[in-house]
């Protein structure tokens, strides 16, 4: 009995051994953590797969940092997260097909929240998408046109300012496809309608006047009072 317990052992950690090298193959490049996992993997296309912790040093007066998500094709996919080189998170994102897509936060480094943005990702299952056309110098949308989708990611909806100390929200910005609105933005002034001619109300003299002229031509009325004869 405990030497079939012992082959039933060896053949699982034969069959574990397999698939492992055998999922290794498909990687030109990879690095393990100490849990087993695997991390920074580039296929044998030299793209980017799997999970990746990506390590910035500072340069230039810039804080270094580190970042952590998914790449999928060499794009980067779904949430990733940036922290410091202390370990305070100071971002978190979402990308899609490489694109940021959706709400994006930043924090200061005291975890406190300072920025909250909005984009839009390309979406491959919309081939076509609406843009808006703006007049010259003002933000007035004249028409829309549908265009062939490319790929990209643009300033979409609101983004929001909060102060660092309180959270308390300092600023909102609108963005329409990565046009920023103003608050007048596609509220177009109808024109005012004409004004009403004022009738002006006929004296007896005058409809008497009008009534024995009428139909003649280039009669000139001169403004004295009609007294007949």
């Amino acid at each position: 009995m405990q030497i079939l317990k012992i082959r039933q052992l060896l053949v699982l950690t034969i069959m574990q051994f397999l698939f492992f090298t055998n999922g290794m193959a498909q990687y030109k490049s990879y690095k393990l953590n100490a849990e087993g996992d695997t991390l920074n993997a580039i296929d044998k296309k030299d793209m980017k797969q799997g999970k990746w912790v990506i390590h910035v040093d500072p340069l230039r007066g810039e804080p270094g940092y580190e970042e952590e998500g998914i790449f999928k094709n060499n794009n980067k996919e779904g949430v990733w997260r940036k922290y410091s080189l202390t370990g305070d998170i100071i971002a978190v994102e979402i990308y899609k097909l490489g694109g940021k897509d959706g709400i994006q936060q930043y924090y200061t480094y005291l975890g406190d929240l300072i920025r909250e943005e909005s984009w839009r990702g390309y979406d491959p299952d919309a081939p076509y998408d609406t843009i808006a056309v703006y007049g010259e110098g003002n933000n007035e949308i004249i028409e829309y046109k549908i265009v062939k989708a490319e790929q990209y990611s643009v300033k979409h909806g609101e983004w929001k300012y909060y102060d660092a100390g309180s959270g308390r929200l300092v600023k909102v910005e609108k963005y329409e496809r990565g046009h920023l609105e103003t608050p007048n933005d596609n509220k177009k002034t109808a024109a005012a309608p004409p004004a009403k001619k004022k009738e002006v109300e006929k004296t007896p003299e005058m409809l008497e006047w009008e009534k024995k002229n009428k139909g003649k031509k280039n009669v000139v009325r001169d403004g004295r009072t009609y007294s007949g004869g």
